[in-house]
Protein backbone atom coordinates (compact mmCIF):
# COMPACT_ATOMS: atom_id res chain seq x y z
CA UNK A 1 0.00 0.00 0.00
CA UNK A 2 1.08 3.41 -0.28
CA UNK A 3 1.35 6.47 2.08
CA UNK A 4 -1.11 7.84 0.73
CA UNK A 5 -3.23 4.87 1.44
CA UNK A 6 -2.02 4.36 4.77
CA UNK A 7 -2.30 7.83 6.31
CA UNK A 8 -5.71 7.59 5.19
CA UNK A 9 -6.20 4.24 6.34
CA UNK A 10 -5.02 5.42 9.81
CA UNK A 11 -7.32 8.49 10.01
CA UNK A 12 -10.36 6.60 9.07
CA UNK A 13 -9.55 3.99 11.97
CA UNK A 14 -8.69 7.06 14.79
CA UNK A 15 -11.55 8.56 13.80
CA UNK A 16 -14.19 6.34 13.27
CA UNK A 17 -12.84 4.92 16.93
CA UNK A 18 -13.27 8.55 18.19
CA UNK A 19 -16.83 9.29 17.24
CA UNK A 20 -18.02 6.02 18.79
CA UNK A 21 -17.58 7.89 22.32
CA UNK A 22 -18.32 11.87 21.15
CA UNK A 23 -22.14 11.48 20.71
CA UNK A 24 -22.76 9.16 23.99
CA UNK A 25 -20.75 11.70 25.78
CA UNK A 26 -22.36 14.75 23.69
CA UNK A 27 -25.87 13.18 24.38
CA UNK A 28 -25.79 12.21 28.12
CA UNK A 29 -24.03 14.99 29.12
CA UNK A 30 -27.50 17.25 28.54
CA UNK A 31 -29.64 14.39 30.05
CA UNK A 32 -27.49 14.06 33.45
CA UNK A 33 -28.21 17.39 33.35
CA UNK A 34 -31.99 17.15 32.86
CA UNK A 35 -32.10 14.59 35.31
CA UNK A 36 -30.12 16.37 38.09
CA UNK A 37 -32.63 19.22 37.15
CA UNK A 38 -35.28 17.27 37.56
CA UNK A 39 -34.01 15.89 41.10
CA UNK A 40 -33.84 19.82 42.34
CA UNK A 41 -36.87 20.85 41.02
CA UNK A 42 -38.87 17.65 42.35
CA UNK A 43 -36.53 16.55 45.43
CA UNK A 44 -37.32 12.99 43.72
CA UNK A 45 -34.53 10.78 45.03
CA UNK A 46 -35.21 8.86 41.85
CA UNK A 47 -33.80 11.58 39.93
CA UNK A 48 -30.81 11.81 42.22
CA UNK A 49 -29.78 8.21 41.62
CA UNK A 50 -30.22 8.18 37.78
CA UNK A 51 -28.00 11.30 37.96
CA UNK A 52 -24.93 9.73 40.36
CA UNK A 53 -25.98 6.08 37.92
CA UNK A 54 -25.24 8.01 34.48
CA UNK A 55 -23.28 10.47 35.84
CA UNK A 56 -20.36 7.66 35.88
CA UNK A 57 -20.87 6.26 32.67
CA UNK A 58 -20.47 9.75 31.47
CA UNK A 59 -17.53 10.51 33.10
CA UNK A 60 -15.83 7.41 31.58
CA UNK A 61 -16.79 7.24 28.42
CA UNK A 62 -15.44 11.45 28.65
CA UNK A 63 -12.21 10.20 29.65
CA UNK A 64 -11.87 7.91 26.40
CA UNK A 65 -13.29 10.84 24.30
CA UNK A 66 -10.83 13.07 25.43
CA UNK A 67 -7.39 10.49 24.97
CA UNK A 68 -8.50 9.67 21.78
CA UNK A 69 -9.48 13.08 20.19
CA UNK A 70 -6.22 14.18 21.20
CA UNK A 71 -4.69 11.95 18.61
CA UNK A 72 -7.11 13.63 15.52
CA UNK A 73 -5.02 16.66 16.10
CA UNK A 74 -1.48 14.95 16.20
CA UNK A 75 -2.12 13.35 12.62
CA UNK A 76 -2.60 17.20 10.96
CA UNK A 77 1.49 17.37 11.19
CA UNK A 78 2.33 13.98 11.15
CA UNK A 79 0.25 12.49 8.14
CA UNK A 80 -1.33 15.75 7.00
CA UNK A 81 0.72 18.07 7.24
CA UNK A 82 0.70 19.49 3.87
CA UNK A 83 -3.08 19.35 4.38
CA UNK A 84 -2.74 21.70 7.67
CA UNK A 85 -0.55 24.37 6.15
CA UNK A 86 -3.26 24.56 2.90
CA UNK A 87 -6.14 25.04 5.87
CA UNK A 88 -4.29 26.48 8.78
CA UNK A 89 -4.95 30.00 8.13
CA UNK A 90 -8.83 29.27 8.14
CA UNK A 91 -8.76 26.12 11.08
CA UNK A 92 -6.54 28.19 13.45
CA UNK A 93 -9.56 30.52 14.91
CA UNK A 94 -12.34 27.41 15.15
CA UNK A 95 -10.01 24.92 16.15
CA UNK A 96 -8.85 27.39 19.25
CA UNK A 97 -12.15 28.34 20.16
CA UNK A 98 -12.81 24.42 20.37
CA UNK A 99 -9.55 24.24 22.33
CA UNK A 100 -10.91 26.90 24.77
CA UNK A 101 -14.15 25.50 25.23
CA UNK A 102 -13.11 21.72 25.62
CA UNK A 103 -10.08 21.97 27.73
CA UNK A 104 -11.59 25.15 29.82
CA UNK A 105 -15.07 25.72 30.24
CA UNK A 106 -15.84 22.17 29.62
CA UNK A 107 -12.91 20.69 32.03
CA UNK A 108 -13.25 23.24 34.63
CA UNK A 109 -16.99 23.00 35.22
CA UNK A 110 -16.44 19.32 34.53
CA UNK A 111 -14.46 19.53 37.26
CA UNK A 112 -16.46 21.33 39.89
CA UNK A 113 -19.31 19.15 38.87
CA UNK A 114 -17.75 16.04 40.25
CA UNK A 115 -15.76 17.09 43.22
CA UNK A 116 -18.33 19.85 44.35
CA UNK A 117 -21.48 17.15 45.54
CA UNK A 118 -20.12 17.99 48.90
CA UNK A 119 -19.18 21.80 49.18
CA UNK A 120 -21.22 23.81 46.32
CA UNK A 121 -24.82 25.07 46.97
CA UNK A 122 -27.57 23.00 45.10
CA UNK A 123 -28.02 25.10 42.46
CA UNK A 124 -24.77 26.27 41.78
CA UNK A 125 -23.84 22.48 41.47
CA UNK A 126 -26.71 21.93 39.05
CA UNK A 127 -25.98 25.46 37.15
CA UNK A 128 -21.71 23.35 36.69
CA UNK A 129 -24.06 20.52 35.08
CA UNK A 130 -25.34 22.18 32.42
CA UNK A 131 -22.44 24.62 31.82
CA UNK A 132 -20.16 21.58 30.86
CA UNK A 133 -23.09 20.29 29.42
CA UNK A 134 -23.78 23.46 26.93
CA UNK A 135 -19.99 23.56 26.24
CA UNK A 136 -19.73 20.10 24.99
CA UNK A 137 -22.44 21.59 22.16
CA UNK A 138 -20.24 24.19 21.84
CA UNK A 139 -17.24 22.29 21.01
CA UNK A 140 -18.67 20.62 18.35
CA UNK A 141 -20.14 23.47 16.71
CA UNK A 142 -16.65 24.84 16.34
CA UNK A 143 -15.30 21.11 15.42
CA UNK A 144 -17.95 20.69 12.58
CA UNK A 145 -17.83 24.29 11.46
CA UNK A 146 -13.76 23.68 10.52
CA UNK A 147 -15.47 20.01 8.72
CA UNK A 148 -18.14 21.86 6.99
CA UNK A 149 -15.60 24.29 5.63
CA UNK A 150 -13.89 21.42 3.70
CA UNK A 151 -16.79 20.43 2.36
CA UNK A 152 -18.11 23.89 1.20
CA UNK A 153 -15.23 26.82 1.38
CA UNK A 154 -16.63 29.88 2.42
CA UNK A 155 -14.84 33.46 3.82
CA UNK A 156 -11.60 33.05 2.45
CA UNK A 157 -9.63 35.12 -0.31
CA UNK A 158 -6.42 32.98 -2.17
CA UNK A 159 -3.17 34.46 -0.89
CA UNK A 160 -0.19 32.92 -2.29
CA UNK A 161 -1.52 29.46 -3.13
CA UNK A 162 -3.26 29.56 0.06
CA UNK A 163 -6.76 30.22 1.45
CA UNK A 164 -6.40 33.43 4.07
CA UNK A 165 -9.34 33.23 6.34
CA UNK A 166 -11.19 36.83 5.95
CA UNK A 167 -14.96 36.50 7.74
CA UNK A 168 -14.97 33.91 11.10
CA UNK A 169 -18.86 34.66 10.69
CA UNK A 170 -18.93 33.08 7.21
CA UNK A 171 -17.13 29.70 8.55
CA UNK A 172 -19.12 29.58 11.25
CA UNK A 173 -22.29 30.44 9.84
CA UNK A 174 -21.67 28.43 6.61
CA UNK A 175 -24.96 26.70 5.23
CA UNK A 176 -23.24 22.92 5.07
CA UNK A 177 -22.35 23.79 9.19
CA UNK A 178 -25.53 24.98 10.03
CA UNK A 179 -27.38 21.70 8.28
CA UNK A 180 -24.63 19.51 9.82
CA UNK A 181 -24.36 20.51 13.27
CA UNK A 182 -28.49 19.63 14.03
CA UNK A 183 -28.15 16.73 12.47
CA UNK A 184 -24.72 15.71 13.99
CA UNK A 185 -26.49 16.47 17.35
CA UNK A 186 -29.58 14.60 17.12
CA UNK A 187 -27.54 11.34 16.16
CA UNK A 188 -25.59 12.10 19.75
CA UNK A 189 -29.08 12.03 21.10
CA UNK A 190 -30.00 8.72 19.69
CA UNK A 191 -26.81 7.14 20.98
CA UNK A 192 -28.05 8.36 24.62
CA UNK A 193 -31.26 7.68 23.85
CA UNK A 194 -30.92 3.82 22.70
CA UNK A 195 -28.11 3.46 25.95
CA UNK A 196 -31.01 4.76 28.20
CA UNK A 197 -33.69 1.55 26.57
CA UNK A 198 -30.70 -0.85 26.68
CA UNK A 199 -29.19 -0.57 30.17
CA UNK A 200 -33.02 0.46 31.61
CA UNK A 201 -34.55 -2.46 29.84
CA UNK A 202 -32.02 -4.74 30.85
CA UNK A 203 -32.54 -4.06 34.71
CA UNK A 204 -36.47 -4.35 33.96
CA UNK A 205 -35.83 -7.90 32.76
CA UNK A 206 -34.28 -8.54 36.34
CA UNK A 207 -37.22 -6.66 38.30
CA UNK A 208 -35.19 -4.43 40.99
CA UNK A 209 -35.82 -0.79 41.34
CA UNK A 210 -38.75 -0.71 38.30
CA UNK A 211 -40.00 2.66 39.11
CA UNK A 212 -36.42 4.04 38.44
CA UNK A 213 -35.64 1.84 35.36
CA UNK A 214 -39.23 2.51 33.87
CA UNK A 215 -38.80 6.34 33.78
CA UNK A 216 -35.22 5.39 32.44
CA UNK A 217 -36.32 3.66 29.48
CA UNK A 218 -39.29 6.15 29.05
CA UNK A 219 -36.68 8.84 28.85
CA UNK A 220 -34.64 7.22 25.99
CA UNK A 221 -37.36 5.98 24.08
CA UNK A 222 -38.37 9.72 23.90
CA UNK A 223 -35.44 11.06 23.17
CA UNK A 224 -35.00 8.52 20.44
CA UNK A 225 -38.07 9.39 18.55
CA UNK A 226 -37.43 13.21 18.70
CA UNK A 227 -33.70 12.67 17.82
CA UNK A 228 -35.08 10.59 14.80
CA UNK A 229 -37.53 13.07 13.74
CA UNK A 230 -34.81 15.75 14.10
CA UNK A 231 -32.39 13.57 12.02
CA UNK A 232 -35.04 12.83 9.25
CA UNK A 233 -35.81 16.90 8.42
CA UNK A 234 -32.05 18.04 9.05
CA UNK A 235 -30.79 14.71 6.60
CA UNK A 236 -33.11 16.32 4.19
CA UNK A 237 -31.86 19.32 4.25
CA UNK A 238 -28.16 18.22 3.89
CA UNK A 239 -29.36 16.30 1.16
CA UNK A 240 -30.40 18.93 -0.53
CA UNK A 241 -27.59 20.75 -0.26
CA UNK A 242 -25.06 18.10 -1.36
CA UNK A 243 -26.88 18.56 -4.74
CA UNK A 244 -26.04 21.72 -5.19
CA UNK A 245 -22.40 21.75 -3.18
CA UNK A 246 -21.14 17.93 -4.08
CA UNK A 247 -23.26 16.33 -6.92
CA UNK A 248 -21.07 13.76 -7.43
CA UNK A 249 -21.64 12.32 -3.90
CA UNK A 250 -24.64 12.33 -4.20
CA UNK A 251 -25.00 10.43 -7.74
CA UNK A 252 -22.49 7.69 -6.42
CA UNK A 253 -24.46 7.60 -3.08
CA UNK A 254 -27.42 6.36 -5.85
CA UNK A 255 -25.02 4.62 -8.31
CA UNK A 256 -26.58 7.08 -10.50
CA UNK A 257 -24.49 6.68 -13.18
CA UNK A 258 -26.46 8.57 -16.29
CA UNK A 259 -28.50 11.39 -16.00
CA UNK A 260 -32.47 10.91 -15.48
CA UNK A 261 -35.23 13.24 -15.25
CA UNK A 262 -37.10 12.59 -13.01
CA UNK A 263 -34.93 10.03 -11.01
CA UNK A 264 -36.18 7.54 -8.91
CA UNK A 265 -34.29 6.71 -5.39
CA UNK A 266 -33.01 3.49 -5.31
CA UNK A 267 -33.80 1.49 -2.22
CA UNK A 268 -31.64 -1.80 -3.16
CA UNK A 269 -29.25 -2.77 -5.76
CA UNK A 270 -28.59 -6.19 -7.28
CA UNK A 271 -25.10 -6.38 -9.03
CA UNK A 272 -21.47 -4.81 -9.23
CA UNK A 273 -22.12 -0.84 -7.87
CA UNK A 274 -18.25 -0.45 -8.22
CA UNK A 275 -17.72 0.03 -12.00
CA UNK A 276 -18.41 3.69 -12.55
CA UNK A 277 -20.65 2.88 -15.83
CA UNK A 278 -23.11 0.61 -13.17
CA UNK A 279 -24.20 -0.92 -16.28
CA UNK A 280 -24.87 -4.22 -14.52
CA UNK A 281 -26.85 -2.61 -11.73
CA UNK A 282 -30.80 -3.40 -11.11
CA UNK A 283 -32.07 -1.28 -8.50
CA UNK A 284 -35.34 -1.29 -6.87
CA UNK A 285 -36.36 1.93 -6.88
CA UNK A 286 -39.26 4.44 -5.93
CA UNK A 287 -40.02 6.73 -8.72
CA UNK A 288 -39.83 10.40 -8.43
CA UNK A 289 -38.27 10.52 -5.48
CA UNK A 290 -34.22 10.99 -5.54
CA UNK A 291 -35.79 14.03 -7.70
CA UNK A 292 -37.47 15.36 -5.34
CA UNK A 293 -34.85 14.89 -2.31
CA UNK A 294 -32.45 16.46 -4.43
CA UNK A 295 -34.60 19.79 -6.10
CA UNK A 296 -37.92 19.63 -3.93
CA UNK A 297 -39.75 18.54 -7.35
CA UNK A 298 -40.76 15.13 -8.30
CA UNK A 299 -39.89 16.05 -11.80
CA UNK A 300 -36.54 17.48 -11.31
CA UNK A 301 -33.11 16.64 -13.24
CA UNK A 302 -30.51 15.20 -11.68
CA UNK A 303 -27.11 14.91 -13.36
CA UNK A 304 -25.13 11.33 -13.13
CA UNK A 305 -21.94 10.42 -12.75
CA UNK A 306 -20.56 10.12 -16.14
CA UNK A 307 -21.79 13.86 -16.93
CA UNK A 308 -20.36 15.17 -13.56
CA UNK A 309 -17.07 13.45 -14.87
CA UNK A 310 -16.53 15.45 -17.82
CA UNK A 311 -17.91 18.71 -15.42
CA UNK A 312 -15.12 18.13 -13.27
CA UNK A 313 -12.59 17.21 -15.78
CA UNK A 314 -13.14 20.98 -17.50
CA UNK A 315 -13.53 22.29 -14.44
CA UNK A 316 -10.28 21.27 -12.40
CA UNK A 317 -8.25 19.32 -14.64
CA UNK A 318 -7.94 15.75 -15.96
CA UNK A 319 -4.45 14.81 -14.43
CA UNK A 320 -2.66 15.77 -11.12
CA UNK A 321 0.29 18.31 -11.16
CA UNK A 322 3.62 16.49 -12.10
CA UNK A 323 4.89 16.97 -8.80
CA UNK A 324 7.32 14.49 -7.37
CA UNK A 325 5.36 15.23 -3.65
CA UNK A 326 2.41 13.17 -5.56
CA UNK A 327 4.50 9.91 -5.89
CA UNK A 328 3.16 7.55 -8.07
CA UNK A 329 0.23 9.60 -8.76
CA UNK A 330 2.47 12.79 -10.41
CA UNK A 331 0.66 13.29 -13.89
CA UNK A 332 -1.73 10.90 -13.73
CA UNK A 333 -5.25 10.90 -14.13
CA UNK A 334 -7.48 12.28 -11.86
CA UNK A 335 -10.64 9.60 -10.78
CA UNK A 336 -13.22 11.84 -9.99
CA UNK A 337 -16.03 8.46 -8.54
CA UNK A 338 -15.90 7.76 -5.30
CA UNK A 339 -15.61 4.55 -4.11
CA UNK A 340 -18.94 3.50 -5.47
CA UNK A 341 -19.84 0.60 -3.05
CA UNK A 342 -18.52 2.12 -0.16
CA UNK A 343 -20.80 5.38 -1.06
CA UNK A 344 -24.06 3.42 -1.93
CA UNK A 345 -24.00 1.00 1.11
CA UNK A 346 -22.70 3.34 3.56
CA UNK A 347 -25.77 5.82 2.95
CA UNK A 348 -27.97 2.84 2.83
CA UNK A 349 -26.75 1.53 6.53
CA UNK A 350 -26.84 4.99 7.69
CA UNK A 351 -30.67 5.19 7.09
CA UNK A 352 -30.98 1.80 7.89
CA UNK A 353 -30.06 1.57 11.30
CA UNK A 354 -31.16 4.74 12.35
CA UNK A 355 -34.95 3.57 11.08
CA UNK A 356 -33.90 0.72 13.41
CA UNK A 357 -33.13 2.62 16.37
CA UNK A 358 -35.86 4.63 15.84
CA UNK A 359 -38.18 1.57 16.40
CA UNK A 360 -36.70 0.46 19.28
CA UNK A 361 -37.18 3.58 21.02
CA UNK A 362 -40.87 3.34 19.58
CA UNK A 363 -40.84 -0.55 21.28
CA UNK A 364 -39.55 1.23 24.71
CA UNK A 365 -42.61 3.97 24.87
CA UNK A 366 -45.58 0.85 23.79
CA UNK A 367 -43.96 -1.92 26.34
CA UNK A 368 -43.58 0.23 29.34
CA UNK A 369 -47.17 2.61 29.17
CA UNK A 370 -49.69 2.88 31.61
CA UNK A 371 -47.11 1.53 34.51
CA UNK A 372 -45.94 -1.94 32.82
CA UNK A 373 -42.92 -2.42 34.67
CA UNK A 374 -41.34 -5.75 33.35
CA UNK A 375 -39.56 -6.73 30.18
CA UNK A 376 -39.27 -10.41 28.39
CA UNK A 377 -35.74 -11.52 28.20
CA UNK A 378 -35.53 -11.77 24.38
CA UNK A 379 -36.96 -8.42 24.48
CA UNK A 380 -34.59 -7.47 26.86
CA UNK A 381 -31.82 -8.26 24.75
CA UNK A 382 -33.09 -7.18 21.54
CA UNK A 383 -33.25 -3.51 23.38
CA UNK A 384 -29.66 -4.00 25.09
CA UNK A 385 -28.30 -4.60 21.07
CA UNK A 386 -30.18 -2.04 20.15
CA UNK A 387 -27.55 0.10 21.44
CA UNK A 388 -25.47 -0.52 18.28
CA UNK A 389 -27.76 0.84 15.74
CA UNK A 390 -27.41 4.38 16.29
CA UNK A 391 -23.67 3.98 16.68
CA UNK A 392 -23.53 2.24 13.30
CA UNK A 393 -25.78 4.44 11.61
CA UNK A 394 -23.71 7.47 12.98
CA UNK A 395 -20.23 5.71 12.28
CA UNK A 396 -21.43 4.79 8.49
CA UNK A 397 -22.80 8.42 8.55
CA UNK A 398 -19.55 9.95 8.74
CA UNK A 399 -17.98 7.11 6.36
CA UNK A 400 -20.31 8.28 3.65
CA UNK A 401 -19.76 12.13 4.25
CA UNK A 402 -15.98 12.02 3.76
CA UNK A 403 -15.65 8.93 1.40
CA UNK A 404 -18.12 10.82 -0.98
CA UNK A 405 -16.22 13.67 -1.38
CA UNK A 406 -12.81 11.78 -2.51
CA UNK A 407 -10.64 12.73 -4.63
CA UNK A 408 -10.80 16.24 -2.69
CA UNK A 409 -9.63 16.38 1.08
CA UNK A 410 -10.40 19.84 1.03
CA UNK A 411 -14.08 20.20 -1.86
CA UNK A 412 -14.57 23.05 -4.47
CA UNK A 413 -17.07 25.23 -3.73
CA UNK A 414 -18.95 25.66 -6.97
CA UNK A 415 -20.03 29.60 -6.20
CA UNK A 416 -16.95 29.95 -4.43
CA UNK A 417 -13.45 31.98 -4.41
CA UNK A 418 -11.78 29.92 -7.56
CA UNK A 419 -8.50 27.82 -6.40
CA UNK A 420 -9.85 26.87 -3.16
CA UNK A 421 -9.66 22.89 -3.16
CA UNK A 422 -6.98 20.27 -2.57
CA UNK A 423 -6.91 16.93 -3.58
CA UNK A 424 -6.27 14.63 -1.27
CA UNK A 425 -3.07 13.13 -2.57
CA UNK A 426 -1.37 16.39 -2.39
CA UNK A 427 -2.12 16.86 1.29
CA UNK A 428 0.00 13.70 2.70
CA UNK A 429 3.42 14.27 4.37
CA UNK A 430 6.38 12.92 2.69
CA UNK A 431 6.78 10.37 5.23
CA UNK A 432 7.67 6.68 4.16
CA UNK A 433 5.65 3.83 3.85
CA UNK A 434 7.44 2.02 6.83
CA UNK A 435 6.29 5.06 9.26
CA UNK A 436 3.03 4.91 8.58
CA UNK A 437 2.19 1.47 8.49
CA UNK A 438 4.11 1.63 11.99
CA UNK A 439 1.72 4.28 13.14
CA UNK A 440 -1.10 2.15 12.04
CA UNK A 441 -0.32 -0.75 13.72
CA UNK A 442 0.68 0.98 17.35
CA UNK A 443 -2.10 3.36 17.04
CA UNK A 444 -4.71 0.50 16.14
CA UNK A 445 -3.36 -1.65 18.69
CA UNK A 446 -3.83 0.54 21.49
CA UNK A 447 -6.97 1.71 20.38
CA UNK A 448 -8.12 -1.94 20.78
CA UNK A 449 -6.56 -1.98 24.37
CA UNK A 450 -8.31 0.93 25.03
CA UNK A 451 -11.87 -0.57 23.79
CA UNK A 452 -11.30 -3.29 25.97
CA UNK A 453 -10.82 -0.92 28.88
CA UNK A 454 -13.58 1.04 28.50
CA UNK A 455 -15.67 -2.26 27.75
CA UNK A 456 -15.40 -3.82 30.96
CA UNK A 457 -15.75 -0.24 32.83
CA UNK A 458 -18.92 0.67 31.60
CA UNK A 459 -20.19 -3.30 32.19
CA UNK A 460 -18.89 -3.22 35.29
CA UNK A 461 -20.43 -0.10 36.37
CA UNK A 462 -23.83 -1.27 34.56
CA UNK A 463 -23.77 -4.31 36.38
CA UNK A 464 -23.35 -2.55 39.33
CA UNK A 465 -26.59 -1.22 39.19
CA UNK A 466 -27.75 2.75 40.50
CA UNK A 467 -26.32 3.53 44.07
CA UNK A 468 -28.81 4.15 47.13
CA UNK A 469 -29.80 7.79 47.44
CA UNK A 470 -27.60 9.42 49.59
CA UNK A 471 -27.93 12.62 50.40
CA UNK A 472 -24.77 15.05 49.98
CA UNK A 473 -22.82 14.73 53.05
CA UNK A 474 -21.63 17.92 55.02
CA UNK A 475 -18.78 16.53 56.45
CA UNK A 476 -15.36 17.96 54.93
CA UNK A 477 -13.79 14.10 54.34
CA UNK A 478 -14.82 14.06 50.60
CA UNK A 479 -15.49 10.03 50.97
CA UNK A 480 -18.58 10.55 49.02
CA UNK A 481 -17.44 12.90 46.16
CA UNK A 482 -14.66 10.31 45.35
CA UNK A 483 -17.51 7.51 45.44
CA UNK A 484 -19.43 9.34 42.74
CA UNK A 485 -16.50 9.59 40.57
CA UNK A 486 -14.64 6.67 40.89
Amino acid sequence: MSVLELARWQFGITTVYHFLMVPLTIGLALLVAGMQTAWVRTGNAKYLRMTRFWGKVLLINFAMGVVTGIVQEFQFGMAWSAYSRFVGDVFGAPLAMEGLVAFFVESTFLGLWIFGWDRLPKKVHLACAWAFSLATIASAYFILAANSWMQHPVGVEMVGGRPRLTSIWAVLGNSTALATIPHTIAGAFAVAGAVLVGVGAWWLRKGRDTDLWRTTTRWGGVVGLVSFAVLAVTGDLQAKLMFDQQPMKMAAAEALCRTEEPAGFSVFAVGDVSGADCASVKSVNVPGLLSFLAEGDFDAKVTGVDELVAQYQQRYGTNYPDDPALGELAGQPIDYVPNLPVTYWSFRLMIGFGVLAAAVAAWALWTTRRGRESVGRWPARIALWGIAAPVLANSFGWIFTEMGRQPFVVVPNPDGVDGVWMFTAEGVSGMTTTEVATSLIVLTLVYGALAVVEFFLLRRVVRKGVPPAVPPSTSDSGDDTLAFAY
